[in-house]
């Protein structure tokens, strides 16, 4: 069996068909999705009518990211929250609340904030930030005691989470494996790509292996779509989508 594991689409449309015909090409029977789905991308509203097609299929699983939570229903507290971090993330939340349906939102608010699954008495984890809170950074070369404290409370025998938009992996000493599987349409690198991963069971056995797989997309298109949104910060935010210096534009 394989598994497509996607996360941080953050309405990036273009980004998410390329990797979902990546998905298809390396013949997954199922994809898992940790959320963050719409905010602050070039066609939040394209992109969760793709989500909410595919979540029809039972064999898509998907959870909530912090800012799927946080369009559900729009506060000005909370605008002003993110506004001490980017001026362009708050820009971009207040545009898309405007943006988005009830129904959409509506959709975003009754996502999972996490979901077990087992299979071939493997037990997975899916989660957005951390096994903890759905917005806890699991970024790359920390320490291992600090993973084995991150997620004390659960025994998965593997932890997927995105959040950061930065792939890594980590095997603790409890024998776990926690996979931070990147970003789908914001990645935080030099490189545009989108990344995923790819975790393949042999169901004989109940082993598995994991890889990170990265797919190039229309980056172009999507920055200039996401420019010409015209909030405030949408041209800082179009320009980390072809190069990606830092985690916030400003």
């Amino acid at each position: 069996m394989k598994i497509g594991i996607i996360s941080d689409i953050h309405g990036n449309i273009d980004a998410l068909e390329s990797v979902l015909n990546d998905i298809k090409d390396e013949n997954c029977n199922k994809i898992f999705c940790l959320g963050d789905i719409a905010m602050a991308g070039p066609e939040p509203s394209k992109t969760i009518a793709k989500i909410k097609e595919l979540s029809s299929d039972k064999n898509f699983h998907i959870i909530q990211g912090n800012t799927d939570k946080m369009l559900s229903v729009f506060s000005f507290k909370t605008q002003n929250e993110i506004l001490k971090t980017s001026a362009a993330m708050a820009g971009a939340y207040y545009a898309d609340s405007n943006l988005l349906t009830d129904e959409e939102k509506l959709f975003l608010k009754n996502l999972k904030e996490k979901e077990e699954i087992n299979l071939f008495n493997i037990k997975i984890l899916l989660c957005h930030g951390s096994p903890r809170k759905n917005n806890e950074n699991i970024y790359p070369d920390m320490k291992i005691e600090e993973i084995e404290e991150i997620i004390k409370d659960t025994d998965a025998d593997v932890i997927f989470c995105g959040h950061t938009h930065i792939p890594c992996g980590y095997q603790t000493n409890t024998e776990q494996t926690v996979i931070n599987v990147g970003s789908v349409g914001r990645p935080f690198s030099e490189k545009p790509d989108s990344c995923y991963a790819i975790m393949e069971i042999d169901e004989n056995n109940s082993t598995f292996t994991i890889k990170h797989k990265f797919v190039k997309y229309n980056v172009n298109k999507a920055a200039e779509t996401l420019k010409a949104r015209g909030f405030e910060g949408a041209d800082k935010l179009s320009a980390m989508l072809l190069k990606a210096t830092s985690r916030y534009p400003d």
